[in-house]
């Protein structure tokens, strides 16, 4: 482990060192940042620090330094606090300067009293996130980051236990923000405050305990905090985090590594319990919206604990396989020797596939160029580098789809199956909107971080009607597909958010949704028991094989390619050949169509530049594909 735990343990006191080296010169706070980047750099340091995602709250200690993996679900608006501030100690009269960043509350020691006419204080901003665990996290990748995790903790002494030893969904189901605080922390009396720091009168941390018999007050929660995750069925902690530094480079649905302080003083929700009755003095008629918005904003922090981030950093991916940031130098030694054995990885993740696809290696082929698609840039507002794929003839009332998922979801970093049914495309909400009472982005399901693999199963829809909200939601699928957007919901005005998202649409005949390549599915064989057969089938890849392909599917996703002059000259002149031939039915979109597939086939390959054998290879595989559909013109009445 790295020398010296006090870092990990209390890095409050290292930045208290800091601070009290340099008074209120600003260059503390650089010397602060420089301090954990350097500890982060010794070995293995960054494993050693607990993280929000894999340890239980209460497991960890109050103002430790902690990092948690997320998505920013939301950003509200920048608050103000205490930068530096002074109290006066009643008796002595003498006065000490204290900072407040990464804090939530000032603490005062005994017979100390805040000067809030200080010409010493400081006011400054900070930004404050809303961070949900990543939408669809695929299992292994949760399990490697724990397995990974060296951190070494124990249930934490500074809660009471009946409270706080029980797991994220627990906490969703209990009361909040019960009364009976108040009254048991009679002494924690709120002597002031500016914007996001409160102060108290006493050093020590409070204890709370919830009355179960007690009945909630108007002002407080009525039912169980909605921590507004994406997907349904997701579990982990929702954090606020506070952002003192650069917040400008980060947007929503960014995925994000944090490291910083971990705050969930307990004093927290008996002062936000107090501003809410404090609201309702002011103007009954407005105590309502802003009970709300105080409740969203401020929910308690042993639900939605707060992070105060030292150090934060944009991932281009969530695979644990693989180095973090691969334009480092220290990971081009990784991705070279990856490299270097390419060609037996794909080989043998073409042969899984073509067994998952009951024995189709057409469709193999197509969803191995599917998989490592990704829109590496836009012109206007065409997407360039989607590649959206309907598997059609897929066997109706059949578990095939639901299965065929499992094998993306073992292959894939994050991941979602929509399945499409009348009950869910017209009950299910899509497309995030604003509360403007709560003053927040409430989530939809297409509120999903880049990368991530969206499988809409259509084999389930039947007829039925769809209501307004269903046609809504199936013209959201249609834009982020044709466009890759998602056009958030903000009641006066839509604003276009940009996305990278893989679509496979299955179905039984074409879908009803657009596809930019449709390869309908030929199975040589049809299992008795198709649960039986993936199963078979997941248990004899090897691990050590199944990550290959799972490092295999995320690092072409960033390889460069390039066409030279001479493989473009020949491309031109190769597709005035085929007009010549065929006039009536090759376009201008069936050679859009061909360079996408050469640029992934060759990509698939670790070409970063199209060869003529690739490009010829392309040729092929989309006639094959062309051809079979014209095989299967007609389903069960449905056109191909």
């Amino acid at each position: 482990m790295p020398c010296g735990e006090d870092w990990l343990s209390h890095p409050l006191g290292i930045v208290q060192g800091f601070f009290a080296q340099n008074g209120v010169n600003p260059d503390w706070e650089k010397k602060v940042i420089e301090y954990f980047k350097e500890k982060l750099k010794e070995n293995n340091a960054p494993k050693w620090v607990p993280s929000l995602n894999e340890v239980p709250l209460h497991y960890l200690k109050p103002n430790s330094f902690v990092k948690f993996r997320c998505m920013i679900q939301d950003m509200f608006d920048p608050e103000f606090y205490m930068g530096v501030y002074e109290t006066v100690n009643q008796t002595t009269k003498a006065r000490v300067l204290h900072f407040g960043k990464y804090r939530d509350v000032a603490e005062c020691g005994p017979q100390q009293e805040l000067d809030l006419s200080s010409p010493r204080s400081t006011t400054a901003e900070r930004q404050t996130f809303y961070c949900v665990p990543v939408p669809g996290e695929s299992s292994w990748v949760k399990e490697a980051y724990v397995n990974a995790n060296q951190a070494r903790v124990s249930p934490s002494t500074s809660y009471t236990p009946s409270r706080h030893k029980r797991s994220y969904e627990d906490d969703e189901d209990m009361d909040l923000q019960p009364n009976k605080q108040k009254d048991q922390h009679a002494g924690a009396q709120q002597a002031g405050g500016l914007g996001g720091l409160h102060w108290c009168g006493e050093p020590k941390r409070l204890e709370t305990e919830a009355s179960s018999g007690q009945q909630l007050s108007s002002l407080n929660l009525s039912s169980p905090f909605d921590l507004n995750f994406p997907l349904p069925g997701e579990k982990g902690p929702a954090c606020l985090v506070k952002v003192y530094e650069d917040w400008d480079c980060f947007k929503v649905n960014d995925v994000l590594e944090l490291y910083g302080v971990l705050s969930v003083d307990p004093v927290l929700s008996i002062l936000n319990n107090e501003e809410r009755e404090a609201s309702a003095l002011l103007d009954p008629m407005e105590c309502t919206d802003m009970a709300e918005e105080q409740r969203v904003h401020s929910p308690p922090a042993s639900l939605v604990p707060r992070i105060h981030v030292i150090l934060a950093q944009k991932l281009q991916h969530i695979n644990p396989l693989l180095p973090t940031c691969l334009n480092k130098e220290e990971s081009r030694t990784f991705v070279s020797s990856f490299m270097s054995e390419l060609s037996p990885v794909r080989a043998e993740l073409l042969g899984f596939l073509t067994h998952a696809l009951l024995g189709d290696s057409l469709a193999a082929e197509y969803l191995i160029l599917h998989l490592i698609s990704t829109v590496y840039t836009r012109r206007d507002v065409l997407p360039l580098g989607k590649f959206t794929v309907n598997l059609s003839g897929c066997p109706q009332n059949s578990t095939f789809t639901e299965h065929l998922y499992r094998i993306i979801q073992h292959l894939v970093p994050a991941s979602f199956r929509l399945q499409m049914t009348i009950e869910n495309m017209n009950q299910l909400k899509f497309i995030p909107h604003k509360d403007y009472t709560a003053n927040r982005l409430v989530s939809g399901l297409l509120q999903l971080p880049n990368n991530t693999s969206l499988v809409i199963d259509e084999t389930l829809l039947e007829q039925g009607q769809l209501d307004t909200s269903g046609v809504h939601n199936v013209t959201a699928l249609s834009n982020l597909i044709t466009w890759q957007k998602v056009d958030y919901d903000f009641s006066y005005h839509q604003m276009e958010f940009p996305c990278s998202i893989n679509v496979l649409v299955t179905s039984e005949g074409r879908s009803l949704l657009p596809a930019d390549c449709q390869i309908h599915l030929q199975p040589q064989l049809i299992p008795p028991n198709m649960e039986e057969y993936m199963n078979s089938l997941l248990s004899t890849v090897l691990p050590s094989v199944l990550n290959k392909f799972r490092i295999y599917l995320t690092l072409l996703r960033f390889l460069d390619y390039n066409i030279s002059d001479d493989i473009t000259k020949a491309v031109e002149d190769d597709f005035v050949e085929m007009r010549k031939n065929d006039p009536q039915s090759i376009t201008a979109d069936d050679l859009h169509q061909l360079l996408v597939v050469a640029r992934f086939l060759s990509l698939s390959a670790g070409q970063t530049t199209l060869s003529r054998e690739r490009w010829l290879r392309a040729k092929q595989l989309e006639s094959s594909r062309k051809n079979r559909l014209q095989q299967h013109k007609c389903v069960n009445g449905n056109e191909l």
